[in-house]
């Protein structure tokens, strides 16, 4: 019997393989459940073999990459991607460059944008984990203190405090460092700036409104960086650029010194006169503008997003609205948003639990339960590809009973403080100033019903033992080439 270190190397080998082999593949990364290949022609891969390989759920082409889905595992083949591939995740990323001379404006349009969701999305996703057992932290501390179990004066109270707030408090290093892999510049600088941008000193000023310097009847305010994403994201792309231009003209025998002084000098300088005000500024703006939105009609925008957003997944395309919660969660504290999307999890896990219950097959129950177990712990893929979608009508059930779950979310303005959803995520829905809140039991309510509605609407219509499962899975089409047919 393999040990699941070598079925992750043969299934590694297989995916190489299967993909159009070493040479076709630029760079690979990878999200919770996805292998995100770069490849140097997109046409080579067999997609049908690949579906077909023990271990693979489903392959999607979207936003550049050629995505394999895997499932929790990612981690692990990802690592046996790269050591067959005598790659290291320690180096930096570089992208494929897909673009010839002969491009339309709108394709170029097109690759920036998928470029710029590649590097942010790359900067966030490796910490996303991080995030949510912080956020989870911070709510089950709010608990203990709200019942008098931990006082606001006790050591212990300060380190737990300290273990939630690290990643956010952190986080311009964070993403700081993660941006520069992705941008192929320099991680350890990158972080450099970040340290800049978020020490005491600065944070101290900041807090007591004073400015770094004013022209005229303008000024030039410091600003808190702690729990910002954007900033440095840019300041990331700005190490790279100088740091190549700079070792370009300045002399070998003094680059090892200067460089580092200029980079640190220039980029933190821009930062704080510039680009970080405007861009907290804009995030700031990005997060009450979606709160605004959401109170114009809460309950219908929740129906409508929820409705659809599982086809984001299967897509890949519900990464680039990832950033969009944990800018909520870094400018506001919370995200209605990512309350509304943790019901659509609670839903595809529903309909994979009553194909489990109903069938009388071992193989579906195995994957039904599987699939639930996976989506009630957050991730919804192994449900959707596993069983949901194969069968077609359970995917449709999760999905209206996901629309249901946003309408009453938005019934009850349902509220969250950490990213991670669905049944694990629960204790997210804690107000960390306040604890158990009336939000709580509300979310409690809504979780309760949208599960109820996907096990009933599977059990009754969605499911039954006649119905053939689609082995061989349709290549999902991509909307933006729909749209220029």
């Amino acid at each position: 019997m393999k040990n699941k270190k070598e079925e992750y190397r043969i299934l590694a080998t297989h995916i190489i393989q299967l993909v159009g082999g070493k040479n076709n593949i630029d760079n690979v990364i990878h999200c919770v459940t996805r292998l995100r290949f770069y490849l140097k022609d997109d046409t080579l891969p067999d997609e049908e073999k690949l579906t077909d390989l023990k271990g693979v759920m489903g392959v999607v082409k979207a936003g550049g990459q050629y995505q394999v889905v895997v499932g929790q595992a990612v981690d692990d083949i990802h690592k046996e991607v790269l050591a067959q591939l005598n790659l290291s995740d320690d180096e930096p990323h570089h992208e494929a460059a897909t673009l010839s001379e002969n491009s339309t404006t709108f394709e170029k349009i097109k690759h920036g944008g998928n470029q710029l969701i590649g590097v942010i999305t790359g900067s966030v996703m490796p910490i996303i984990n991080i995030l949510a057992a912080s956020g989870i932290i911070k709510s089950l501390l709010a608990v203990l203190t709200a019942s008098n179990l931990i006082a606001e004066t006790s050591s212990a109270y300060l380190i737990i405090s300290a273990m939630a707030d690290a990643v956010f408090y952190f986080l311009p290093i964070l993403i700081g460092f993660n941006a520069a892999k992705r941008l192929g510049g320099n991680p350890l600088l990158t972080a450099v700036i970040g340290g800049v941008i978020i020490h005491p000193t600065v944070l101290e000023a900041a807090n007591n409104g004073l400015n770094i310097l004013s022209v005229g009847t303008f000024d030039f305010p410091y600003v808190a960086y702690t729990y910002s994403i954007f900033p440095m994201i840019l300041a990331a792309w700005m190490v790279k650029k100088l740091e190549a231009g700079l070792k370009n003209w300045i002399p070998t025998y003094i680059q090892a010194i200067l460089v580092p002084i200029l980079i640190i000098g220039i980029v933190a300088s821009i930062t704080f006169l510039l680009t970080g005000p405007v861009i907290t500024w804009l995030s700031l703006g990005l997060a009450h503008g979606l709160q605004a939105l959401l109170s114009l009609n809460a309950p219908i925008f929740g129906a409508v997003i929820n409705g659809f957003y599982q086809l984001l997944v299967i897509f890949g395309l519900h990464w680039g609205i990832i950033p969009i919660y944990v800018n909520d969660f870094a400018t506001l504290g919370y995200s209605y948003l990512s309350a509304m999307v943790s019901m659509t999890i609670v839903a595809q896990g529903g309909a994979a639990l009553a194909v489990a219950v109903k069938s009388k097959k071992d193989d579906i129950k195995e994957l039904g339960y599987a699939g639930t177990i996976s989506a009630f712990c957050g991730i919804t893929e192994p449900a959707i590809y596993g069983i949901n979608l194969r069968f077609r009508k359970p995917f449709i059930c999760a999905s209206i009973a996901s629309a249901i779950g946003g309408f009453l979310a938005g019934v009850f303005q349902v509220n969250m403080w950490s990213i991670i959803g669905s049944i694990i995520g629960l204790p997210s829905f804690i107000d960390p100033e306040n604890g158990i809140t009336a939000n709580f039991w509300y979310a409690l309510l809504v979780t309760a019903v949208t599960l109820f509605s996907a096990f009933v609407l599977t059990y009754i219509w969605g499911y039954n033992d006649n119905m053939k499962m689609h082995e061989k899975r349709e290549k999902p089409k991509n909307p933006a080439k729909q749209t220029m047919a």
